[in-house]
């Protein structure tokens, strides 16, 4: 039976580093795959192949197949997080949006399986678990957080800005993978949501100076 005792302060875990090396190489390997032949054809026993690894071994690392896509959807959310948190996001309100929107759309098509496992529920009966659903939700509560500085103030708003956003990077999954036609219409969308959002009879637009009503001459 493994020695389960920890390894003592200050000493490396030379054990779990080794282990943790192995789970990257599967989940990399699973990447790979799934880009190649999509999230459905993903198979444990061609993946410990690949891995030049016996099937039953598989198992000590991802217990199911559910459990290696909990993995993959929690390694798309970070990458999100982080794309996220190396933007430039300026204070003025429409910049803000077009520069949310340029992350978001991005990093949607640059990888189609990802996209659909993280934001499309494809994979019949996969349902991440809390641990993971909790890094995606993060992400959106910072997302949230841009967008209410830029004005987005209630669910209606955020509802339309997403189905904006996600519209353009499911045209472009769809239509012309790999290419930029709907991503051209990214600064044009979001003038035309910020034109709405901020329009006359509508909320005060912070990316604008206060203007005042000129006196009467």
């Amino acid at each position: 039976m493994p020695s389960t005792i920890p390894a003592p302060p200050g000493r490396r875990d030379r054990r779990r580093e080794r282990h943790e090396a192995t789970k990257r190489e599967i989940l990399d390997t699973a990447w790979s795959m799934v880009r190649a032949d999509g999230l459905a054809a993903l198979s444990l026993r061609a993946l410990a192949h690949a891995v030049d690894m016996e099937p039953q071994s598989l198992y000590t690392y991802f217990a199911s197949k559910n459990a290696l896509y909990d993995r993959m959807f929690a390694d798309g959310n970070h990458e999100l997080a982080m794309r996220f948190a190396a933007a430039d996001i300026p204070d003025e309100a429409r910049g803000a949006l077009r520069a949310v929107a340029r992350v978001f759309t991005e990093f949607a098509v640059q990888d189609q399986a990802r996209y659909q496992l993280m934001f499309l529920r494809t994979v019949p009966g996969f349902q991440p678990s809390p641990e993971s659903y909790a890094i995606a939700v993060e992400v959106l509560d910072g997302v949230r957080m841009i967008l209410h500085r830029a004005g987005l103030h209630d669910e209606a708003e955020f509802d339309l800005w997403t189905a904006v956003i996600a519209g353009l990077a499911g045209q472009q999954l769809a239509n012309e993978p790999g290419g930029d036609r709907y991503l051209r219409l990214i600064d044009e969308a979001v003038t035309m949501f910020a034109d709405h959002l901020f329009g006359p009879g509508r909320a005060h637009d912070p990316a604008a100076p206060d203007q005042q009503p000129a006196p009467d001459s």
